[in-house]
C-alpha cells in the first residue's frame, strides 16, 4: 500500500472511530438528560472512561506477561483477589498502581447487574453492589488512589478521581436514582467500541473531551476559559518544533490543559524517543487530573512524566528539570496576570531580561518569555498567541523588541480563523530558536490552509504538510510566505504582524484602461443611436394622438408626409 493511501486509510479510521465515540457519547446523554449538568456530566463521562482503560491497561498488562511465560488461557478479571494480592508489590512498581480483580471495570458492571454480589464496607458490614454501587464505586476509586501511597507514583494518582462525585445529588435524589444513573454511564462507557486503546488513530480521550466541551458550549465559563487544543492544531505545533529531530530530551507545555500537546508529541516522536519523560503545569484542578489522566490512558508510565498544578507565572515547579529541547503550548489568550503588582517578577530571571513585564490585563508575552527562559539552547519552542500581541505598542513592544534584537523568533504563522472552539478570531503561531543561523525571521501567511467543517475549520494533513515545508525551506514564496531582515522589522518599529510583510494576493479583476474606453465609446454611439430611434417613436406616437383629437372634433384631414396642418372646419393640406 503506497504512502498516500495509508495516510487515506489512516484518516478514514480516525474519522469512522470519532465518529462512534460521538454517537456513543450523545447517547449517554440522552440516558441521563434531565438530571446531570452539562458541564458535570463532562466529569462523570470522562472519569468513568479512565477508570475502564485504566482496569484495561493493567489486565492487558498482567494479561501479556502471563501469556508470554506459557499460560495462554491466563485471564486476571478471573483471578481471586486474594490470588492477585501475591503481585501487588511488583505491580505498583512497574504500572504505578494496583486493582483487585474484582474492582475491574468489567467485573464490577456485572456486579452492578447480580442480585448476590456483595461487598465489605470500610466498617466491615457487608452490602449489595446492586444496592449500593455509589458507594461501592468510591470505595474502588479510593482503592486505586491508596494503592499508589507510600510510592513514588503517589503524586500522579492522588486526587485522580475528585471530579466524580458518586454520592451528588445532581444524579438523583435517593441512593437508588443515583445508582440507576451510574448504571446507565457505565454500560454507555463499556459500549464504546474502539478496540486497543493504543491502536487508535484518534486521542479517544482528549477527543471526548473536545466534544463534550463543544456540546455544552454554554457552560464553558465554569471551566475559567480553557480549551481544548484540536488535534490537527496540536500536531502542527508539535511538527514544528521537532523539525529535523528524531529524539529529544524533554518535553514541557507550561500551560498543559489536557495534556494534548504533550501526547501528540509522544505520538509523533514515539514515547521512547523523550528520554527523560514529559513535564506540563496547569492551573485548574479539573483540567490538571484530566492530564494526568490522559497520560496514563496513552500508557505513558508514571516516571515518564510529571505534571503540576499551579500558577506557571508566578510558581513555576519545573526549575529542576529545565532546559526543554522541546516547548509546545497554547496558552490562554490576553489572561490577567500578577504582572507589576508583584515587586519580585521584575527581578525573575525569566522575565527580567526584556527590561519589562507583559501588562497585568495580557498575559501573553509572560507565557513567551517563561518558555524562552526555560528553552535549551537546541531547542525550539513553538506557541500559538493572540494576533494583538504582534503589533500593540507599550510593553508588548519592548518585549517584542528584546526577542528580535537577540534574535530569538524564528517564525511566524499566521493561521486560519475559527480553528479553536471557544474563538472565531485568527491565531498565530511563534516559533521560539535560540540557535538561528540568521539574523531574519520568516512570516508565513497560512490563513486560506484549512477546510470548512460544519461551523469550524479545520487543518487536514494536506495543509499541515504545506505550511512544514515552507516552514522548512524558510524561503519567499510570493503572497504566503518572506523572510524578513530583523532590521527591517527594527524600521517597522518591531510590528511582528503577518500582513505588514507578505503582500496579499490581489483577486480583484484586471481592467484594461484602453479596451474600456474603447467599449465606452461604443455604449455612447449606440446610445445616440438609440435615442434617436425612441425620438422618432415619441413624435410618431404624438401624431397618432393629434389624428385621434382631431377626428374626435369632426375635422376632415389628409396625412401627407409627417406633418398635418389644419384648420377648424376645412380640410387642408401641406404640400410636401
Amino acid at each position: 500500500m503506497g504512502l498516500k493511501m495509508q495516510a487515506y486509510t489512516k484518516e478514514t479510521n480516525g474519522s469512522t472511530q470519532r465518529s462512534e465515540l460521538h454517537r456513543k457519547i450523545w447517547s449517554i446523554a440522552d440516558d441521563v438528560r434531565g438530571a446531570v449538568d452539562g458541564w458535570d456530566f463532562k466529569q462523570y463521562i470522562l472519569g468513568i472512561m479512565f477508570y475502564r482503560y485504566i482496569s484495561e491497561n493493567i489486565t492487558n498488562y498482567i494479561n501479556e506477561g502471563e501469556r508470554k511465560a506459557g499460560d495462554a488461557s491466563f485471564d486476571y478479571a478471573k483471578l481471586s483477589d486474594s490470588e492477585a494480592e501475591y503481585e501487588r508489590d511488583n505491580l505498583v512498581k512497574e504500572k504505578g498502581f494496583f486493582i483487585r480483580p474484582s474492582e475491574l471495570f468489567c467485573n464490577v458492571i456485572k456486579s452492578a447487574k447480580s442480585d448476590n454480589a456483595t461487598f465489605t464496607d470500610i466498617e466491615g458490614k457487608t452490602k449489595s453492589i446492586k444496592d449500593n454501587l455509589n458507594e461501592y464505586l468510591e470505595m474502588i476509586f479510593n482503592d486505586i488512589e491508596n494503592s499508589a501511597k507510600g510510592a513514588e507514583s503517589e503524586d500522579d494518582f492522588s486526587g485522580l478521581f475528585d471530579d466524580i462525585d458518586v454520592n451528588s445529588n445532581k444524579l438523583g435524589a435517593t441512593v437508588a436514582k443515583r445508582n440507576e444513573k451510574l448504571v446507565k454511564i457505565l454500560d454507555g462507557i463499556a459500549g464504546i467500541k474502539l478496540g486497543n486503546y493504543q491502536d487508535n488513530n484518534i486521542d479517544a480521550f482528549g477527543d471526548a473531551y473536545e466534544f463534550l466541551m463543544s456540546m455544552y458550549a454554554s457552560n464553558a465559563g465554569k471551566s475559567g476559559g480553557e480549551y481544548y487544543t484540536p488535534q490537527e492544531v496540536s500536531e502542527l505545533l508539535t511538527k514544528l518544533a521537532i523539525v529535523g529531530k528524531t529524539s529529544v530530551n524533554k518535553v514541557y507545555d507550561p500551560a498543559c490543559g489536557s495534556g494534548s500537546l504533550l501526547l501528540k508529541s509522544a505520538k509523533i516522536l514515539g514515547k521512547d524517543n523523550v528520554r527523560n519523560g514529559f513535564f506540563g503545569q496547569e492551573l485548574n484542578l479539573t483540567t490538571y487530573n484530566l492530564c494526568r489522566i490522559n497520560m496514563f490512558l496513552h500508557d505513558i508510565d508514571y516516571d515518564k512524566f510529571d505534571i503540576a498544578c499551579e500558577d506557571t507565572l508566578i510558581t513555576p515547579i519545573h526549575w529542576d528539570d529545565e532546559p526543554f529541547e522541546v516547548i509546545v503550548s497554547n496558552p490562554p489568550y490576553s489572561v490577567k496576570w500578577a504582572g507589576d503588582d508583584n515587586v519580585m517578577l521584575i527581578n525573575d530571571p525569566r522575565y527580567s531580561p526584556a527590561g519589562v513585564l507583559a501588562p497585568k490585563s495580557k498575559a501573553d508575552f509572560a507565557f513567551i518569555m517563561h518558555s524562552l527562559a526555560w528553552l535549551a539552547s537546541n531547542g525550539t519552542a513553538s506557541i500559538v498567541c493572540f494576533p494583538g500581541i504582534l503589533y500593540r505598542t507599550g510593553a508588548e513592544q519592548k518585549i517584542r523588541k528584546y526577542l528580535i534584537d537577540n534574535n530569538f523568533i524564528d517564525c511566524i504563522i499566521q493561521l486560519p480563523e475559527n480553528l479553536f472552539f471557544g474563538t472565531s478570531i485568527a491565531t498565530c503561531i511563534m516559533v521560539l530558536k535560540k540557535n538561528k543561523i540568521d539574523n531574519s525571521t520568516l512570516f508565513i501567511d497560512a490563513s486560506k490552509e484549512a477546510v470548512k467543517v460544519t461551523n469550524n475549520n479545520r487543518l487536514t494533513n494536506e495543509n499541515i504538510e504545506n505550511i512544514l515545508k515552507i516552514f522548512e525551506n524558510r524561503e519567499n514564496v510570493q503572497y504566503v510566505a518572506r523572510l524578513v531582515s530583523n532590521k527591517e522589522i527594527e524600521e517597522n518599529n518591531y510590528n511582528l504582524s503577518v500582513s505588514t510583510y507578505v503582500e496579499k494576493e490581489d483577486t480583484r479583476e484586471v481592467i484594461d484602461i484602453k479596451e474600456l474606453n474603447k467599449q465606452l465609446d461604443e455604449i455612447v454611439k449606440r446610445e445616440n443611436i438609440l435615442r434617436d430611434e425612441i425620438s422618432k417613436i415619441i413624435a410618431e406616437i404624438e401624431l397618432d394622438e393629434l389624428i385621434q383629437e382631431l377626428c374626435s372634433d369632426g375635422v376632415e384631414y389628409k396625412k401627407l408626409g409627417e406633418i398635418v396642418e389644419y384648420q377648424r372646419g376645412k380640410s387642408i393640406t401641406k404640400k410636401m
